[in-house]
Protein backbone atom coordinates (compact mmCIF):
# COMPACT_ATOMS: atom_id res chain seq x y z
CA UNK A 1 0.00 0.00 0.00
CA UNK A 2 2.97 2.35 0.56
CA UNK A 3 4.03 2.01 -2.67
CA UNK A 4 0.67 2.94 -4.21
CA UNK A 5 0.94 5.83 -1.99
CA UNK A 6 3.64 7.36 -3.98
CA UNK A 7 2.45 6.52 -7.18
CA UNK A 8 0.46 9.55 -9.59
CA UNK A 9 -3.25 9.54 -8.98
CA UNK A 10 -3.95 9.23 -12.59
CA UNK A 11 -1.65 5.73 -12.38
CA UNK A 12 -4.31 4.32 -9.61
CA UNK A 13 -7.60 5.91 -11.64
CA UNK A 14 -5.81 3.78 -14.75
CA UNK A 15 -5.50 0.53 -12.76
CA UNK A 16 -8.72 0.72 -11.88
CA UNK A 17 -10.24 1.61 -15.25
CA UNK A 18 -8.50 -1.39 -16.92
CA UNK A 19 -9.83 -3.78 -14.38
CA UNK A 20 -13.17 -2.58 -14.70
CA UNK A 21 -12.59 -2.60 -17.91
CA UNK A 22 -12.34 -6.74 -18.11
CA UNK A 23 -15.40 -6.35 -15.45
CA UNK A 24 -17.64 -4.82 -17.91
CA UNK A 25 -16.56 -7.00 -21.20
CA UNK A 26 -17.26 -10.43 -18.99
CA UNK A 27 -20.44 -9.56 -17.08
CA UNK A 28 -21.64 -6.20 -18.84
CA UNK A 29 -21.94 -3.11 -16.96
CA UNK A 30 -24.93 -2.64 -14.76
CA UNK A 31 -23.70 -6.30 -13.34
CA UNK A 32 -20.39 -5.45 -12.28
CA UNK A 33 -20.66 -3.38 -8.76
CA UNK A 34 -18.11 -1.23 -7.07
CA UNK A 35 -17.06 -3.89 -4.98
CA UNK A 36 -16.25 -6.49 -7.94
CA UNK A 37 -13.85 -3.61 -9.31
CA UNK A 38 -12.02 -2.70 -5.87
CA UNK A 39 -11.43 -6.68 -5.82
CA UNK A 40 -10.47 -6.77 -9.33
CA UNK A 41 -8.41 -4.26 -8.94
CA UNK A 42 -6.60 -4.63 -5.90
CA UNK A 43 -8.02 -2.15 -3.72
CA UNK A 44 -10.23 -1.47 -1.36
CA UNK A 45 -13.30 -0.50 -1.17
CA UNK A 46 -13.09 3.18 0.34
CA UNK A 47 -9.36 3.65 -1.34
CA UNK A 48 -11.51 3.03 -4.77
CA UNK A 49 -13.36 5.77 -3.64
CA UNK A 50 -10.79 7.72 -3.78
CA UNK A 51 -10.33 7.92 -7.08
CA UNK A 52 -13.81 7.51 -8.32
CA UNK A 53 -16.99 9.08 -7.15
CA UNK A 54 -19.34 5.93 -8.82
CA UNK A 55 -19.18 3.73 -11.35
CA UNK A 56 -20.34 6.11 -13.76
CA UNK A 57 -17.48 8.36 -13.71
CA UNK A 58 -15.25 5.36 -14.28
CA UNK A 59 -18.21 4.13 -17.42
CA UNK A 60 -16.62 8.17 -18.22
CA UNK A 61 -13.68 7.77 -18.31
CA UNK A 62 -13.97 4.47 -20.31
CA UNK A 63 -16.01 5.71 -22.74
CA UNK A 64 -13.66 8.83 -23.23
CA UNK A 65 -10.34 6.46 -24.29
CA UNK A 66 -12.75 4.58 -26.46
CA UNK A 67 -13.58 7.75 -28.29
CA UNK A 68 -9.61 8.89 -28.13
CA UNK A 69 -8.98 5.17 -29.74
CA UNK A 70 -11.24 5.70 -32.70
CA UNK A 71 -9.68 9.13 -33.30
CA UNK A 72 -6.40 7.49 -33.90
CA UNK A 73 -7.83 4.75 -36.41
CA UNK A 74 -9.76 7.34 -38.40
CA UNK A 75 -6.73 10.16 -38.62
CA UNK A 76 -4.43 7.74 -39.48
CA UNK A 77 -6.70 7.04 -42.27
CA UNK A 78 -7.33 10.58 -42.94
CA UNK A 79 -3.56 11.68 -43.13
CA UNK A 80 -3.00 9.31 -46.21
CA UNK A 81 -2.16 10.92 -49.45
CA UNK A 82 -4.15 8.97 -51.46
CA UNK A 83 -7.44 9.82 -53.33
CA UNK A 84 -11.05 9.87 -52.32
CA UNK A 85 -11.95 6.17 -52.55
CA UNK A 86 -8.65 5.33 -51.64
CA UNK A 87 -8.96 7.39 -48.02
CA UNK A 88 -12.62 6.40 -48.08
CA UNK A 89 -11.78 2.42 -47.75
CA UNK A 90 -8.94 3.25 -45.04
CA UNK A 91 -11.67 5.01 -43.11
CA UNK A 92 -13.20 1.77 -43.20
CA UNK A 93 -10.81 -0.67 -42.75
CA UNK A 94 -9.55 1.39 -39.77
CA UNK A 95 -13.15 0.62 -38.21
CA UNK A 96 -12.88 -3.26 -38.78
CA UNK A 97 -9.58 -3.03 -37.13
CA UNK A 98 -10.37 -1.34 -34.09
CA UNK A 99 -13.74 -3.50 -33.55
CA UNK A 100 -11.74 -5.84 -33.94
CA UNK A 101 -8.89 -5.21 -31.28
CA UNK A 102 -11.38 -3.56 -28.68
CA UNK A 103 -15.19 -4.62 -29.55
CA UNK A 104 -15.97 -3.06 -26.29
CA UNK A 105 -14.95 -0.16 -26.93
CA UNK A 106 -16.78 0.13 -30.25
CA UNK A 107 -19.35 -0.47 -29.55
CA UNK A 108 -18.60 2.51 -26.11
CA UNK A 109 -17.27 4.51 -28.75
CA UNK A 110 -20.83 4.33 -31.09
CA UNK A 111 -23.10 4.81 -28.14
CA UNK A 112 -25.16 7.29 -26.37
CA UNK A 113 -22.89 10.23 -25.15
CA UNK A 114 -23.98 12.76 -23.47
CA UNK A 115 -24.55 16.14 -25.19
CA UNK A 116 -26.10 18.25 -22.72
CA UNK A 117 -23.89 20.33 -20.02
CA UNK A 118 -26.21 23.06 -19.41
CA UNK A 119 -29.14 21.58 -17.49
CA UNK A 120 -27.73 18.19 -15.73
CA UNK A 121 -24.95 17.49 -14.15
CA UNK A 122 -21.87 15.51 -16.06
CA UNK A 123 -17.84 14.52 -15.03
CA UNK A 124 -15.52 16.05 -17.10
CA UNK A 125 -14.99 12.94 -19.08
CA UNK A 126 -18.04 13.21 -21.06
CA UNK A 127 -17.68 16.72 -22.18
CA UNK A 128 -14.06 15.50 -23.45
CA UNK A 129 -16.03 12.97 -25.03
CA UNK A 130 -17.98 14.68 -26.93
CA UNK A 131 -15.36 17.12 -28.29
CA UNK A 132 -13.25 14.48 -29.40
CA UNK A 133 -16.31 13.11 -31.45
CA UNK A 134 -17.00 16.47 -32.53
CA UNK A 135 -13.27 16.50 -34.06
CA UNK A 136 -13.83 13.16 -35.38
CA UNK A 137 -16.73 14.68 -37.37
CA UNK A 138 -14.88 17.72 -38.85
CA UNK A 139 -12.32 15.48 -39.84
CA UNK A 140 -15.05 13.62 -41.79
CA UNK A 141 -16.63 16.57 -42.80
CA UNK A 142 -13.02 17.92 -44.05
CA UNK A 143 -12.46 14.55 -46.20
CA UNK A 144 -15.89 14.84 -47.99
CA UNK A 145 -15.61 18.56 -48.73
CA UNK A 146 -12.24 17.47 -50.47
CA UNK A 147 -14.20 14.93 -52.08
CA UNK A 148 -16.69 16.79 -53.39
CA UNK A 149 -14.36 19.52 -54.80
CA UNK A 150 -12.15 16.68 -56.66
CA UNK A 151 -15.51 15.79 -58.51
CA UNK A 152 -15.33 12.12 -56.74
CA UNK A 153 -18.16 13.13 -54.26
CA UNK A 154 -21.78 14.62 -55.50
CA UNK A 155 -21.98 18.20 -55.10
CA UNK A 156 -24.30 19.08 -52.58
CA UNK A 157 -23.98 17.01 -49.76
CA UNK A 158 -25.58 17.77 -46.63
CA UNK A 159 -22.63 17.19 -44.49
CA UNK A 160 -24.06 15.87 -40.87
CA UNK A 161 -26.74 13.75 -42.25
CA UNK A 162 -24.52 12.14 -44.40
CA UNK A 163 -22.20 11.44 -41.73
CA UNK A 164 -24.27 10.12 -38.99
CA UNK A 165 -25.98 8.27 -41.79
CA UNK A 166 -22.80 6.79 -42.37
CA UNK A 167 -21.55 5.87 -38.95
CA UNK A 168 -24.66 4.26 -38.93
CA UNK A 169 -24.53 2.30 -41.47
CA UNK A 170 -20.60 1.21 -41.55
CA UNK A 171 -21.14 0.53 -37.62
CA UNK A 172 -23.65 -1.72 -38.34
CA UNK A 173 -22.79 -3.43 -41.01
CA UNK A 174 -19.10 -3.79 -39.31
CA UNK A 175 -20.87 -5.39 -36.21
CA UNK A 176 -23.21 -7.76 -38.11
CA UNK A 177 -20.32 -9.16 -39.80
CA UNK A 178 -18.84 -9.56 -36.57
CA UNK A 179 -21.47 -11.24 -34.88
CA UNK A 180 -22.75 -13.49 -38.54
CA UNK A 181 -19.28 -14.30 -40.12
CA UNK A 182 -20.35 -17.96 -40.25
CA UNK A 183 -23.45 -16.97 -41.29
CA UNK A 184 -22.26 -15.23 -44.00
CA UNK A 185 -19.78 -17.80 -44.86
CA UNK A 186 -22.23 -20.88 -44.91
CA UNK A 187 -24.83 -18.73 -46.91
CA UNK A 188 -23.39 -16.33 -49.30
CA UNK A 189 -19.87 -18.59 -49.53
CA UNK A 190 -18.00 -14.79 -48.74
CA UNK A 191 -15.65 -14.31 -45.98
CA UNK A 192 -16.02 -11.48 -43.72
CA UNK A 193 -13.58 -8.85 -45.40
CA UNK A 194 -15.38 -9.85 -48.76
CA UNK A 195 -19.39 -9.77 -47.45
CA UNK A 196 -17.62 -5.80 -45.51
CA UNK A 197 -15.87 -5.27 -48.83
CA UNK A 198 -18.98 -5.35 -50.79
CA UNK A 199 -20.69 -3.22 -48.32
CA UNK A 200 -18.47 -0.87 -48.22
CA UNK A 201 -18.25 -0.20 -51.99
CA UNK A 202 -22.01 -0.10 -51.99
CA UNK A 203 -22.23 2.67 -49.60
CA UNK A 204 -19.33 4.80 -51.59
CA UNK A 205 -21.57 4.44 -54.55
CA UNK A 206 -24.57 6.31 -53.04
CA UNK A 207 -22.37 9.20 -52.56
CA UNK A 208 -20.02 9.41 -54.87
CA UNK A 209 -19.93 11.20 -58.48
CA UNK A 210 -22.43 9.72 -61.48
Amino acid sequence: MGRRKKEPRNVHRENIASAASVLFMEKGIAETSMDDIAKAAGYSKATLYVYFENKEEIVGILVLNSMKKLYDYISAALEQREGTWERYLLICKGLVRYQEEFPFYFDMALGKINIDFENREYVPEEKETYLVGETINEKIKEFLMEGMERGDLQSGLEMMPVIFHFWGMLSGMIRLAANKEAYIGKAMHLSKEQFLDYGFSMLYRSIAAK
